[in-house]
């Protein structure tokens, strides 16, 4: 057994055999769901049923009749029509309105950093099974690092900071709910292979044990493997998933043991954010590496490894008289070791000091960026005849070893690039620093229904965050550091949802996100001089759902008020502080609407309007989509299903107005882009003593676009990179149930 786990097993074998006392605490929304799916509250994670062929149950993307804020739930039935076999969550969820975001180098087979509202993706919270994930520097994610489509049950997109039980370090900004599949009761296995543009292929197995036994036990298993060469010149990729979920009644409790292993390889530099006009005009817009190893684009010296695991055991009982608990506890990690050249654009002189002077070597890094997170959540319920009462507590540590070392990649040695301050003690090593993160936020809600359709949940929830960072030498000063800042924040929430017969909701929310101060407030001289408030936003938002055999719809209005926005207050050395200056306004309007015309026919359409401008200057914030819009016909008929979905991205500024460069803002604005994906598949029911055999087939991006999608900008524009979308790119995939 590896030495990374015994905490967590321990912990799993002690929980195993505490006996329970109660049975299984329903969902409070078990009459509001859909074919596997994940309904109303991201914390529960159950699955309940919609009517088969109703609007709701074939939709794109949906809300539920007692949300509380604006969501889009997606189906593991969407995923598995419309998404591409290789993809990773950012493909499953880009579709519902207002949020956007770009695979370049084909779906699934890069990175890529999805925004909504105009929230950044460090702004938003994504969990997993109801567990908060991300970075530990700031709160970003790494689509292709953890969770790939196959594993998936469903998603939930909460555009809102949700109740005080909702937790993460970015409720800011809203949350990606992501699930883990519904157990099948029977017995199930399948084998699955897809083959596609740029020498793709995904070959792999999964297991379902059904009920075993008389213990009612379920076992899941996933295994693949995922090799493409990209669309980018020898950006190649290459992964491995390892997944299972064992859930058994314990008593009359249930438990859930979780376990993801991912193993990664990427060729690629550390900033991937792509060609320069130059290298486009002379190479094409897929330019990345070459097998020249006299450049900085050598292939040979741009490479990631990464290997990722997540972790949990969840226990939810009922012990009578009304009080039920849910528990979880749970671990993950992420270590990301690479190496890669110094500049990818051409524009720097090779050359380093640990050759002769003259010498034309190549600079590079040795990075790492390797956690590990512990965390425990736990809640307790009450069932009173007016509603429920709530409360509970999150608690999580995590311990972070990042590094830069500078290297001559083409001798591969340690290269003594550094030269400040003065006298240089590390010459080779950039930064070498360990950090820590230790929180705990209890909260308290009271979900009320006083009769008539009412839903009132008032919360209350107190963020207390302590950040530690230990260095030998430290990011940007270059000094032995050794700091300890600790953070705390109120959250008020308030939510009220009408039900209005048995086809139509209202609903309110007025609730507050913070998101948790970047790891870069401490690349300074002393960091205790920064302001201690994190970065906040207020939500207001109101909508209305309709549902019915035909229709599902949505339609909500929403402002957002952030402030606290954390800046460097421009000093340096001693004076040098991160402050709570300006912020931003965000206003908008969204929608979506699926209508089931007949014969197997469902039309599917969302929206949205985006503002997100700057309180200092009016103007839309950066990489802030002015809107978004998508629309999509769905079809059935017998052994045949067919789909066409269609997004489009607004017009997007890429870099901040200021009035000393207001050319500059209206010249990097990208115009809106689009894209359109298609699919059929055809089942064979009962065939070759298979118990199903499917073919499919899928074609993205349809009409080949290539429009920029991102512009990294430079010290001079010379040195401005661009990012476009992958033309397009065909799977044929073929699935065998037995």
């Amino acid at each position: 057994m590896s030495r990374q786990y015994p905490i967590f097993v321990f912990a799993m074998g002690l929980t195993a055999a505490i006996p329970a006392l109660g049975q299984q605490a329903n969902s409070r929304a078990a009459n509001e769901a859909e074919l596997d799916t994940v309904v109303i509250s991201a914390k529960a994670g159950d699955y309940t049923k919609d009517k088969a062929g109703s609007a709701a149950a074939v939709a794109p993307t949906r809300s539920s009749l007692q949300a509380t804020q604006p969501q889009s739930i997606i189906s593991r039935d969407f995923i598995e029509r419309a998404v591409a076999p290789t993809a990773e969550y950012s493909r499953v969820v880009v579709i519902a309105p207002s949020l956007s975001g770009d695979s370049t180098n084909g779906p699934g087979l890069s990175e890529t950093k999805i925004t909504m509202r105009g929230f950044s993706d460090d702004q938003y919270n994504i969990t997993f099974d109801g567990i908060p994930w991300g970075d530990t520097n700031n709160p970003a994610h790494h689509s292709t690092s953890f969770f790939p489509a196959a594993v998936m049950g469903s998603a939930i997109v909460e555009r809102g900071p949700g109740n005080a039980s909702n937790l993460g370090y970015a409720t800011f900004g809203g949350s990606i709910n992501l699930f883990s599949k519904k157990p099948s009761d029977e017995q199930e296995g399948r084998l699955f292979v897809s083959g596609g543009t740029w020498n793709t292929r995904l070959y792999g197995g999964a297991f379902e044990s059904g009920k075993m036994g008389s213990t009612d036990a379920t076992l899941q298993l996933n295994v693949q493997r995922l090799e493409s060469d990209g669309y980018v010149n020898n950006n190649a990729i290459g992964s491995n998933n390892y997944t299972a979920k064992f859930t058994m009644p314990v008593n009359n409790s249930k438990m859930i043991l979780f376990s993801s292993i991912n193993r990664i390889k990427y060729v690629q530099p550390d900033n991937s954010n792509g060609p320069t006009l130059a290298q486009v005009a002379a190479f094409g817009k897929n330019f990345g590496l070459n097998n020249d190893p006299t450049s900085f684009n050598y292939q040979g010296y741009n490479f990631t490894h990464k290997a990722t695991d997540f972790e949990y055991l969840r226990l939810e009982s009922d012990w009578g008289d009304g009080w039920k608990t849910d528990g979880r506890v749970y671990t993950y990690s992420y270590d990301n070791q690479t190496i890669s050249s110094t500049d990818p654009t051409g524009l720097t002189a090779p050359g380093t000091k640990a050759a002769p002077t003259g010498n034309k070597n190549i600079p590079g890094i040795d990075k790492q960026n390797k956690y590990r997170v512990y965390g425990v959540m736990m809640n307790v319920d009450k069932d009173l005849s007016v509603g429920v009462l709530r409360a509970g507590v999150w608690y999580e540590w995590s311990r972070t070893d990042r590094h830069q070392y500078d290297l001559d990649l083409t001798l591969g040695v340690p290269n003594p690039a550094e030269t400040s301050p003065t006298p240089v003690q590390y010459p080779s090593i950039k930064f070498d620093q360990q950090s820590s993160i230790l929180n705990i936020q209890p909260y308290a809600e009271f979900i009320w229904e006083p009769g008539a359709g009412w839903t009132i949940t008032p919360g209350y929830k107190k963020a207390r965050i302590n950040r530690s960072l230990s260095a030998l030498v430290n990011q940007t000063t270059r000094l032995p550091a050794n700091f300890l800042v600790g953070y705390e924040k109120s959250l008020p929430f308030f939510t009220v949802n009408k039900r209005i017969g048995g086809n139509l909701a209202v609903y309110a929310q007025y609730a507050q996100g913070y998101q948790i101060p970047d790891l870069n407030t401490f690349y300074i001289t002393d960091p205790t001089k920064n302001s201690a408030d994190p970065q906040t936003s207020t939500n207001y938002q109101v909508g209305i759902i309709g549902k019915s055999d035909r229709f599902a719809w949505d339609l909500d209005v929403y402002k957002i008020d952030f402030k606290n926005k954390m800046v460097s207050n421009g000093l340096t050395g001693a004076n040098a502080a991160f402050i709570n200056i300006g912020g931003a306004k965000y206003q908008g309007i969204e929608g979506q609407l699926t209508m089931i015309v007949g014969g197997g026919l469902a039309v599917y359409v969302n929206g949205s309007s985006n503002k997100a401008e700057s309180l200092e200057t009016g103007k839309q914030i950066a990489r802030a989509p002015l809107k978004t819009f998508g629309a999509g016909v769905l079809w059935s008929g017998g052994p045949i299903d067919t789909s066409i979905i269609y997004k489009m991205t607004g017009e997007t500024y890429q870099t901040e107005y200021t009035p000393a460069t207001a050319a500059n803002y209206d010249n990097y604005k990208i115009k809106a882009r689009s894209n359109v994906d298609f699919s059929v598949s055809y089942k064979w029911e009962k065939v070759l003593g298979l118990r199903s055999l499917k073919l499919q087939a899928n074609v993205f991006n349809l009409q080949s676009n290539q429009d920029v999608t991102a512009i990294g900008l430079g010290k001079t524009a010379l040195g401005d990179q661009y990012q476009f979308q992958a033309p397009r790119s065909t799977q044929i995939s073929l699935r065998t149930e037995f």
